[in-house]
Parts: C-alpha cells; structure tokens; sequence
C-alpha cells in the first residue's frame, strides 16, 4: 500500500509535520522552504496533498496564505486543530547555565516572553522552530538554546530543558488539507460540514452589505469571514469565508447563489467535514 505523499513548510519536526503524522499514518513528508514552495507541489503533482497552517488562536492568521489560496486554487479536503507546545530544547552535554541566547520563529520568541525575560536570554529570530532545532544540532554552540517542538528534540537528538514553556495554554493552530483534485464528501444528515470559499466584491456602495444578506435569510451560519487587499490596489478587496454547511444543503446553495450575483469573482475551495474540535452543534 502506497504512502499518503504530504509537502509541509518547514524542517522535519516542525508543527505541520506534527499535524501530518496525526491525519496520516506514517506520511511520506517532503519539506519545502517557503509556504509558496509548498503550494507549487500539490499544484504541479497531484499526488501531494499539503498540510499548511492558515490561523493560530493567539497570532491570528498565518502570513502569505491567502494570497496563496486564490493564486493555485488548491482545494480543501480537510481541517485539523493542532495544539502547540513549546519546548526549550539545547545540545546534550548543556545544562541551562550554559543559555545565554535562544533560537527560534518569531511568533515562538514573542509567545515564550516570560522564560526569555526571567532566564535573560537574548533571542535570535529564524525562519522556523524546528529549522532552529536542525541549526542548533549541526552547530557546536552550547550556549545556544531553540524554541521547538518535542518532535524535534526526539529527531535532531537534541535534550529538552524545560516542556510547554508558552506564556499562555490553549495555543492551538488550524491547519487545512489541500491538493489539486476535487474530494467533496457526500451529505450525511449526522455530519457537520464547512464549506470554504474566496470571492471578490464589486466596487459599489454597500457591496458587502449585499453579499452577506443572503447567508442571514437562508439562516447559514459564517464561522470566518477575512480582508485581504487585491495585488497593487487599495481600492478592492478579496474576502475569505468559511460557513457551517454542505453544498448540498438548499439554504447554503441558495445564500453561496445570492453571493455570486454580488461578487465579481467567486471561487469554492472546499466542502469537507468539521472537525470535531470545532464542537458545532
């Protein structure tokens, strides 16, 4: 039996990766540099699904993805709620008075404030957690701690000093499940459903307004709805939006019709179940 082929941004222990061993059993993981990278596998091989974080409950929405989602037009097969946990990771022979300086993505510097502040560590910003990890393994600096996941310290043979050293418990991300083909479930009564989508509002008074009356009369609920800027304007903007319900519902179909005839441009980028984290009623 093949392997579930899966792109992630990032080193091997990173939090995507984490996200992927927990959907798949024992994923055959290809790490891509940037999230661009990762979309331009799946896009170009259908055979790669992706396992991309789009928010987190404390930084909010992950740079560069929604940008990403209209330009390949990958679709969402699926949704996964990832806690995340930071550990203080250093070389084996370290102990935490060898620590003057610490390694990591900046949202895990400034969401581990606290042992940085108390320990006085002066902290070195890189592009990801588990990236420090590798760095810190290949380097020969004892002095130098990372910021990272038990995944990590477990591949790069690295000690942790101190486990779940985030200022606030709870830190959990969203990680969506795309590729290039089509996978829209079928509709189950007893399931829960989201429904993702893009669209473009026409540059008219109270265009907004318009778009979204149809959701409130055909009593579909909106879980998400996001700005983001058009590319070299200022004047028009893309909006993503998540609903609780499937395709298939008369109300959802109605409202996403009544949308299309206010938008300039919509695009479906998935129907796939709830996740049970989401604890829709």
């Amino acid at each position: 039996m093949s392997k579930n082929k899966i792109a992630i941004q990032g080193e091997l222990g990173a939090y995507s990766h984490i996200a992927a061993e927990n959907l798949y059993k024992d994923p055959e993981i290809k790490t891509c540099t940037t999230f661009e990278e990762t979309f331009k596998q799946a896009y170009n091989d259908p055979s790669y699904k992706i396992v991309i974080p789009i928010e987190n409950s404390l930084a909010g929405r992950v740079a560069d993805i929604h940008y990403l989602l209209p330009k390949y037009k990958l679709q969402i097969h699926g949704e996964h709620f990832q806690a995340v946990e930071h550990n203080l990771l250093c070389k084996p022979d370290a102990t935490i008075s060898d620590i003057k300086f610490v390694r990591s993505h900046a949202q895990a510097i400034g969401q581990c404030q606290n042992l940085i502040t108390k320990k006085r560590f002066k902290p070195i910003i890189s592009a990801d957690t588990a990236g420090s990890a590798k760095d810190l393994a290949e380097g020969k600096d004892k002095t130098i701690a990372a910021i990272a996941s038990e995944l990590s310290a477990k591949i790069y043979n690295l000690k942790i000093l101190e486990k779940n050293i985030e200022d606030e418990k709870g830190n959990v991300t969203r990680f969506l499940i795309m590729g290039k083909n089509i996978e829209q479930p079928e509709f189950k009564k007893e399931k829960k459903f989201i429904t993702s989508c893009i669209f473009r509002v026409k540059s008219e008074p109270s265009a907004l307004y318009k778009c979204l009356g149809g959701f409130a009369t055909n009593q579909v609920n909106l879980t998400k709805l996001e700005s983001f800027s058009v590319k070299n304007t200022f004047d028009q903007a893309n909006f993503y939006l998540d609903l609780e319900g499937h395709l298939e519902q008369p109300g959802v179909k109605k409202a996403l019709e009544e949308l299309g005839f206010h938008t300039e441009t919509l695009d479906i980028l998935g129907v796939y179940e709830a996740s049970k984290y989401r604890n829709i009623k």
